[in-house]
C-alpha cells in the first residue's frame, strides 16, 4: 500500500503536459489563463477560453510577422525592425483597421506625397477640346 501512492504520483508527473502543447500552440495557454483571471474581466473563466484566445493571438502574430518579413525582404534586409511591422500593418486593409489607433514605436510614417506637390505634367494635351472663338 505504501508504494501505491508513489506510483500514482509518478504516473501523474509522467503523463502531465502543458496545455499549449495539447492544443498544438506556441503561445502559453496557462499564462493567458492566469492573466484572464487576474484581470477581473469576468467572475469565472472557462477552461477553453484561454486556449481559444491563445490560438487567436498566435494567428495574429503569425500574420503580422509574415507580412513584416515580406516588407523586410522588399527593403533588402534580413532583420525585421519596427519600420517593417509598420509598413506591413498599414498596407494590409484588415490589420490597418484592427490596429488603426495603435502607435508603433520607431515605425515611422507611410510614404505619401500629396498630388498637389507633384510636378505638373507639361506636354501636348490631345484629349482636351480646343476652344474655337
Amino acid at each position: 500500500m505504501a508504494g501505491r501512492g508513489k506510483a500514482i504520483g509518478a504516473a501523474t508527473a509522467k503523463n502531465s503536459s502543458l496545455r499549449s502543447s495539447k492544443a498544438g500552440l506556441q503561445f502559453p495557454v496557462g499564462r493567458i489563463a492566469r492573466f484572464l483571471k487576474a484581470g477581473k474581466y469576468a467572475e469565472r473563466v472557462g477552461v477553453r477560453a484561454p486556449v481559444y484566445l491563445a490560438a487567436v493571438l498566435e494567428y495574429l502574430v503569425a500574420e503580422v510577422l509574415e507580412l513584416a518579413e515580406n516588407a523586410a525582404r522588399d527593403n533588402k534586409k534580413t532583420r525585421i525592425v519596427p519600420r517593417h511591422i509598420q509598413l506591413a500593418v498599414r498596407n494590409d486593409e484588415e490589420l490597418s483597421k484592427l490596429l488603426g489607433t495603435v502607435t508603433i514605436a520607431n515605425g515611422g510614417v507611410m510614404p505619401n506625397i500629396h498630388n498637389l506637390l507633384l510636378p505638373k505634367k507639361t506636354g501636348s494635351s490631345k484629349s482636351a477640346p480646343a476652344d474655337d472663338k
